[in-house]
């Protein structure tokens, strides 16, 4: 078989609807729209949520209490384990975490956690670290500075 040769199987290609062409073809005339009314016209139809004047769902409902999404930090997180990659003695900075593609961005900063065992001795630079990921790295001999 030859790329030239090659056939869609027979179904897989329909021709489209073409709304509005005459009797013929079943469609034509109001152009299966129906008889006048809003969605009739041409731009018709109404935004999502509108409940034809009556108050909408998402006005009715309480609106309650205080919440901190948009206003709190996300960190870009590497696990402890992940850190046995570098040499003895390396300063582990964000921008080396980036570099070496063990964060994707950088975010609000960099978080270190505890998953896992550091087997090397380092200095680790970021902006925040969990309870045990700094208990691991200082029981490792390394320091872990907060930026």
């Amino acid at each position: 078989m030859r790329i030239h040769e090659l056939k869609a199987p027979a179904g897989a290609r329909k021709p489209r609807k073409r709304v509005g062409r005459g009797t013929s073809s079943g469609m034509g005339k109001t152009a299966t729209r129906g008889t006048k009314g809003q969605w009739a016209r041409s731009g018709g139809g109404v935004r999502p949520g509108f409940e034809g004047g009556q108050t909408p769902l998402f006005r009715r409902i309480p609106k309650r209490g205080f919440n901190n999404k948009r206003f709190a930090k996300r960190f870009a997180t590497v696990n402890v384990y992940r850190l046995n990659d570098f040499p003895e003695g390396t300063v582990v900075t964000p921008e080396l975490l980036l570099e070496r593609r063990l964060i994707r961005e950088l975010l609000d900063g960099v978080k270190v956690l505890g998953k896992g065992d550091l087997h090397v001795k380092l200095t680790v630079r970021a902006h925040a670290y969990s309870g045990s990921a700094k208990e691991k790295i200082e029981a490792a001999g390394g320091t872990a500075e907060v930026i």
